[in-house]
């Protein structure tokens, strides 16, 4: 989840995409009975309220047939809706890295479910890189990268051969590949599945605001580096950082744009900026790995909601804080308008196509190859896996310091 500039702004302008769908009171809670398997085609995992309220009250199915309370789920979205014939199913899982994994991982380890052949739509609202796309678009990811998890020194405490406050774990500079390797770092899905979820949303009819459309004119230079900016919301392949801390400014977006090139061996793009899709994958990989989830069915989609840098001249706390870009409520109806395709598309194929899966084409999984295969980025699993890496980031082989 990526917030609004700020609450005002944030408030106003959701009430305004909200007022047309408020949701009806929710139907009351039910103990579902363990023996029964719930055994959904798509499962909509949103982070918070105004992301899962795009799908409530619209024609095409109604969520709240069905309300499932799940031990371990969020506290604040304890409940799991699905429809009347449990064919799509929404958890909610609360923002940021904590609340993402441990709903997930309620939700795929729960008796309540049969979750061996459900697609999960992760879809959210993000930050966006102007150089790969625009605000109100629409984008799916190969590869989520948790970029936040290095060393980090304040620029100021630095030296002037530093650039970048990031230093991997493990490793002396900043496009160095870390040494100690945690195995959340990067995620790889389904690129086949995500080109055809691609396809599906590029059939939407994109929301968009007088006023991003003058945001995005700001963006325009003589060198055309921001043109993917300035264009009108469209549907773009590329990938997502994950990061509990809300970055912005071009110094750390240059900084992360540096480290997934490093972490996927110059095989990601650098686009959406969000606070929960490593954690998520993890808990479906772990999940995966116990054959209760098919890792080769996630689809990760993220709407752009703000961009992540200031526009030439503008000031980086401005673009951040108080600047108003008009995308927040486009980018949470973009989130209808390009998913319902998607859903739609998954349904409509199941029998030719969904039921049997889509066969990947490239490897899925994390670092450490958990599910099998050779991960197409890292040092290989058997350096990922290696104890001294961790040593090595503690400080005991550079300095001899004790744990």
């Amino acid at each position: 989840m990526h917030l609004v500039k700020s609450i005002a702004t944030g408030l106003l302008l959701a009430g305004c995409v909200l007022a047309s769908a408020v949701p009806k009171p929710a139907p009351a809670p039910v103990a579902h009975h363990p023996s029964y398997k719930i055994a959904p085609k798509v499962f909509i995992v949103s982070m918070f309220k105004p992301e899962a309220a795009v799908w409530w009250n619209i024609p095409e199915f109604d969520l709240f047939a069905h309300n499932i309370t799940v031990p371990g789920a969020s506290p604040v979205y304890p409940d799991i809706y699905c429809t009347a014939d449990y064919s799509i199913c929404q958890l909610i899982t609360g923002e940021g890295e904590i609340n993402a994994a441990i709903t997930v991982s309620s939700i795929a380890f729960s008796p309540f479910f049969d979750l061996t052949h459900t697609y999960f739509l992760i879809a959210g609202i993000a930050g966006v890189n102007p150089k790969v796309a625009t605000i109100g678009g629409v984008t799916f990811a190969r590869y989520a990268v948790q970029v936040a998890l290095q060393y980090e020194i304040d620029i100021r405490d630095l030296g002037p051969n530093y650039t970048s406050p990031y230093i991997p774990q493990g490793a002396y500079a900043p496009d160095q590949y870390p040494a100690s390797i945690y195995g959340t770092e990067v995620f790889e899905v389904n690129a086949e599945l995500r080109s055809l979820a691609a396809s599906f949303a590029r059939t939407a009819q994109l929301a968009d605001s007088d006023t991003s459309k003058a945001y995005r004119a700001k963006y325009v230079t003589d060198n055309g580096t921001f043109a993917a900016g300035t264009q009108a919301p469209s549907v773009v392949e590329c990938d997502v950082t994950t990061s509990d801390v809300y970055f912005s400014g071009t110094i750390l977006d240059d900084v992360f744009d540096n480290t997934i090139n490093v972490l996927t061996n110059g095989t990601g793009v650098y686009c959406s900026t969000a606070q929960e899709d490593n954690a998520t994958l993890e808990a479906l990989l772990r999940a995966a790995s116990h054959k209760r989830v098919d890792f080769s069915r996630i689809i990760v989609m993220r709407t752009a909601s703000d961009f992540e840098r200031p526009y030439p001249g503008q000031s980086a706390i401005d673009n951040l804080l108080y600047a108003d870009q008009g995308a927040f409520g486009p980018a949470l109806q973009n989130i209808y308008n390009a998913g319902i395709k998607v859903v739609q598309g998954i349904l409509d194929g199941w029998n030719k196509t969904f039921a049997a899966g889509v066969k990947p084409s490239n490897y899925i999984g994390d670092e450490f190859g958990t599910l099998g295969g050779k991960p197409d980025f890292g040092p290989g699993t058997t350096i990922a896996r290696q104890e001294t890496s961790a040593l090595k980031k503690r400080g005991l082989a550079k300095r001899g310091r004790r744990l």
